[in-house]
């Protein structure tokens, strides 16, 4: 029996990101990207007001030296003092940001100026509207500015030949932002890896069927995708796939040839996985072996076709279906996004109920995960198979909020004890 740390090094060794395309920035947050992208034009482009106020001349309202003061030896920019003696200055024009009207200060003059608005030429700084007396025609200085005070100069933000996003780095808002602003609309980057999902069994039937007798419901097509796409995935869902060896053998070729990951269900246990097991042998290499975990412990995965496509053979089981795509199926789409950090988040979590678990394997047990209002503490309550009860049991699974991880070790939780918790969903 094979530990879990080392079917998911197993997994994560053929982890590869799929080749670069140039995708809109509107279709790239999340992607990590393929290439230095470099400013060719300084951020801002122009002297700009950063506040709201007038544009003025710092010799005209008493600023035109820099007012320092001296603390242990270190010169640091002095409170702003009050004008003495200077009378107001009319105001000659008016400047919001995006005017392309541009305007000249002659000596003793103003110009009402809005943030972001492009300064007039020979201003040299912006006298805060709160450092005035808000004047429209005439505005009377009541504190000094000096040069440069309020102004975003060119460059100030990104020069030319600054580095705006660096390769291999993962594009949130703040990165798609930057490239918005160097005035990039398309991006080189690894797009979501494509991940097909495909049931086999000859009981299933699709939800827009009756099932017969011994027939039930394909849910392990929809629940994986679910899940791919959650991951980040580019997800493409087949659905039921049987038949004779030479068609199953066609069906899963053709989507090799469309796939960076494939996933199908109910190709491990039971006498009917023998048949698509042959199949699979005779396109790649396929590993079926037991993970010391439970649920979802018989499972396999191997490279298929040519171009070695990662595979995984997960139970129909809807339930261990789902716990073995958290364990090892997601951090695969993950480090194919290039995130470092693909796992769930974990915390500790005190139980509320009684707890078993299997020893000598790994128990994933499904659970809601709450918070103390008093304290802020994590609560956990396990759900379906967490007190000896079936575990393949799919409601308590749609209930759950959070997975919690029993080592190898421990055959059983009291009430009380401290568990590890995975997150499912943010609402935890």
């Amino acid at each position: 029996m094979r530990s879990v740390e080392e079917q998911l090094a197993i997994v994560t060794a053929a982890a590869r990101a799929p080749e670069p395309v140039r995708l809109a920035l509107t279709e790239s947050l999340g992607l990590m990207c393929a290439e230095e992208v470099q400013a060719t034009r300084p951020l801002p482009g122009f002297p700009q007001a950063a506040i709201d106020g007038y544009a003025v001349r710092a010799v005209d309202v008493g600023g035109e030296r820099p007012i320092v003061a001296r603390d242990r030896g270190q010169e640091q920019p002095a409170k702003p003092r009050a004008v003495e003696g200077l009378g107001p200055l009319p105001v000659v024009g008016e400047v919001s940001a995006g005017s392309g009207q541009p305007l000249r200060l002659q000596p003793k003059q103003a110009v009402r100026v809005h943030t972001g608005a492009p300064l007039p030429a020979l201003a040299d700084a912006v006298l805060p509207l709160e450092w005035s007396d808000r004047g429209t025609r005439r505005v009377k200085p009541v504190k000094v500015v000096r040069s440069g005070d309020f102004v975003r100069h060119p460059g100030d933000d990104i020069r030319p030949g600054d580095v705006a996003v660096s390769p291999n780095s993962i594009l949130g808002p703040a990165q798609i932002g930057l490239l918005a602003a160097v005035g990039r609309s398309k991006v080189l980057v690894y797009p979501r890896p494509r991940v097909t999902i495909m049931s086999f069994g000859s009981e299933f039937v699709d939800i827009d069927r009756e099932p017969g007798l011994g027939q039930v419901y394909d849910v392990n097509s929809y629940a994986l995708a679910a899940a791919a796409k959650d991951a980040g995935a580019d997800v493409h869902r087949v659905g039921i796939i049987d038949g004779e060896p030479r068609r199953l053998a066609e069906i899963i070729e053709a989507q090799l040839l469309r796939s960076e990951v494939l996933v199908i269900s109910g190709a491990v246990g039971g006498a009917g996985s023998r048949r698509i097991l042959e199949v699979l042998e005779g396109l790649g290499r396929i590993d079926t072996t037991r993970v010391a975990m439970h649920p979802g412990s018989v499972q396999g995965f191997g490279l298929l076709g040519e171009a070695e496509i990662p595979t995984f053979l997960v139970p129909n089981n809807p339930v261990a279906a789902l716990v073995a795509f958290e364990i090892f199926v997601r951090p695969l789409i993950g480090a194919a996004l290039g995130k470092t950090t693909s796992r769930r988040r974990t915390v500790r979590a005190r139980s509320l109920g009684h707890l078993q678990s299997r020893m000598g394997r790994r128990g994933f047990i499904r659970a809601r995960l709450m918070r103390d209002a008093q304290t802020q503490d994590y609560l956990v309550e396990g759900m379906g198979g967490a007190t000896g009860a079936p575990a393949h049991l799919l409601a308590g699974m749609g209930q759950a909020n959070a997975l919690i991880r029993i080592p190898e070790h421990v055959s059983e939780v009291r009430p009380g004890d401290v568990v590890e918790v995975l997150f499912l969903s943010q609402g935890a």
